[in-house]
């Protein structure tokens, strides 16, 4: 599974809005600049996750986007499915009736044994912990 540039570019974003302090509203034209992204990809990236409530923006001269919840609450699973969709390594781990050989089929044990880890390695890492171990990286 290889993840698209958008979702870690989502993740990168998330990062560096968890590591200002006082939870202050971040300007995406900055988070662009220290995360080198393109300002016009970046607003293409936030979208779902400001139409799935993880971020908020505030207009005005002060205004930015901020996390809606703390960033111990948020995970990178949540973020991952948010922006790309299911982490399933093929579609009948997520919906087996699309193959006539799932029930049949020792590969598909193998394809949602794999989801399952995933998930549950990705459901335990939140931005906290990364805007933690970023911080120690500077």
């Amino acid at each position: 599974m290889q993840l698209s540039t958008k979702v870690r570019y989502a993740i990168r974003a998330m990062v560096d809005m968890a590591m200002q302090p006082g939870g202050e509203p971040v300007k995406l034209k900055d988070i662009a600049l220290r995360q080198d992204i393109s300002l016009k990809y970046l607003e293409q990236v936030m979208l779902p996750l400001r139409v799935n409530a993880f971020v908020a923006t505030k207009k005005g001269s002060r205004g930015g986007y901020t996390l809606t919840r703390p960033p111990g609450k948020i995970t990178l699973l949540e973020i991952i499915k948010t922006v790309e969709g299911s982490v399933a390594p093929v579609e009948c781990a997520d919906d087996p009736s699309i193959c006539e050989r799932s029930e049949h089929c020792s590969t598909h044990l193998a394809w949602i044994g794999l989801k399952k880890a995933i998930e549950d390695q990705l459901g335990q890492i939140s931005l906290a912990d990364l805007a933690e171990k970023q911080e120690l990286l500077y």
